[in-house]
């Protein structure tokens, strides 16, 4: 699911025990490329942040625009909170980072939980990033290959260090992805084509 232009440049940082695996070090990409089955699922939910900078704040990283960034302000980790009205499906986490413009205020290491809500919130995947420039592609897949997405209520993403021990962090974009809905109800297959759905009905 991440993108070809996107590096695991090392192997996995070994996680606390009970800890989610981290997936490896990521770089980035410059172009946002997602699969075709897949849409941006977060437009309608609630956002908030653990805190920021006035002027730097939540709309920032979801605003379309690289130019400007969510920045923290207060300790770590750093959190960015996505709550939904209702249970999704969700397969990806795509934020965009700049080590070359932010410098110390790039994250360097981020975990990814899901729950109900803040009370039974989960570590499901944890990601150490290398100088990232670009889109970093976050796939929510466990190790099953069955278990392609995953279902839930509430998504948290944390910051939990930065690059040169920075202290708080800048995030440009943050855009979470999920499967679109199958346009033939009971049907297990996805067909795209106007044909392919017409001939998929029994009649």
């Amino acid at each position: 699911m991440e993108s070809d232009g996107e590096e695991e440049a090392a192997a996995a940082t070994p996680g606390t025990a009970g800890a989610a695996p981290a997936a490896g070090r990521l770089k980035g990409c410059p172009e946002l490329s997602v699969e075709g089955d897949m849409r941006e699922m977060a437009k309608t939910a609630a956002w908030s942040v653990s805190s920021c900078k006035p002027g730097n704040g939540v709309a920032s990283l979801r605003d379309d625009s690289l130019d400007t960034y969510w920045q923290s302000d207060g300790a770590q980790p750093h959190l960015v909170n996505i709550q939904f009205q209702k249970k999704v499906q969700l397969q990806l986490v795509v934020l965009y980072v700049d080590f070359k413009l932010d410098e110390s205020y790039t994250p360097s290491k981020i975990s990814i939980r899901a729950g109900d809500g803040f009370h039974n919130l989960k570590e499901i995947k944890t990601v150490d990033l290398l100088k990232p420039v670009g889109w970093v592609h976050i796939s929510l897949s466990g190790t099953d290959p069955r278990e392609t997405f995953i279902h839930t209520f509430m998504l948290q993403i944390a910051v939990l260090a930065n690059h040169l021990n920075g202290r708080d962090t800048h995030v440009r974009q943050i855009k979470i992805y999920g499967p679109r809905p199958n346009p033939v109800p009971h049907q297990p297959f996805h067909f795209t084509s106007r044909e392919c759905i017409m001939y998929s009905t029994i009649r």
